[in-house]
């Protein structure tokens, strides 16, 4: 029988040390071309979040935004599609009971954008104006034709009085019955579109029904069989302990 010298048995050592330590090292998934790794998932709910941010904060201002993130968002998928099949390995999957926290932040990114757009609305265009003109100080105003056209231009920009009244360029009459409209519509327009918002998540609900309630029967029958397994567990402690000619009063079952 032979045995390893000392430095042999050093090196046996040090070999054997790095092979458990490579072991405990996890091994990584690189892409089948290049060296470039993909975006981690939190980049891309980030990158998905910010872009629902801006579409819905700012839809007022630029009505156009929605229909470019759809269009953004269809060749994103099939790019991510084709990377998916063709460029990279197959990903290791994980469940998920839900989005997490970006579902608190999408939610609140929604409220937000209802009551920005409200204010931008109300605010930045004339369409308070031009309602508050033909129903209170227009040539129609109380005969039941407000609102029609007629071919007479009316100025209506600025509502202050004149140099030379007692309270120069001093606000008039008709800017306070703008801002309480405008006030008005931003909670009217917010209220009903949070009625709308919830009666719609009520009408369809984030679990149909016949999946909600094929849950609730598969957590029955696993209750069911944990409490048959510890039933039969303790009927057989009790058999034993029969055998063994101990008591077993005050047991259950």
């Amino acid at each position: 029988m032979v045995f390893p010298k000392a430095d042999d048995t050093k090196s046996v050592t040090v070999a054997k040390g790095k092979f458990a330590a490579a072991a405990s090292t996890p091994l990584e998934t690189p892409p089948l071309f290049g060296h470039k790794k993909s975006s981690t998932k939190k980049g891309k709910e980030k990158g998905a979040s910010d872009e629902f941010g801006f579409t819905t904060i700012f839809v007022a201002a630029f009505p156009l935004a929605p229909l470019l993130a759809l269009l953004n968002n269809i060749i994103e998928i099939r790019l991510d599609a084709y990377k998916f099949v063709t460029q990279w390995r197959r990903p290791l999957a994980s469940r998920a009971k839900d989005i997490g926290i970006w579902y608190g932040i999408l939610e609140g990114i929604g409220i937000l954008s209802v009551i920005t757009n409200a204010f931008v609305i109300a605010v930045t265009s004339d369409f308070i104006p031009r309602l508050v003109y033909a129903y209170k100080y227009g040539p129609c105003a109380g005969q039941g034709e407000a609102g029609q056209k007629t071919n007479i231009k009316w100025k209506y920009r600025d509502y202050r009085d004149p140099p030379h009244a007692p309270v120069p360029y001093g606000y008039t009459l008709q800017f306070w019955h703008v801002l309480a409209a405008r006030l008005a519509f931003i909670i009217v327009f917010e209220h009903l579109v949070f009625c709308i918002k919830h009666l719609i998540s009520y009408l369809i609900p984030d679990l149909p029904k016949d999946l909600r309630d094929r849950m609730r029967r598969e957590k029955y029958l696993i209750q069911e069989m944990m409490y048959e397994a510890e039933l039969e567990r303790l009927q057989k402690e009790r058999k034993e302990r029969k055998k063994n000619g101990k008591s077993c009063n005050n047991e259950w079952p």
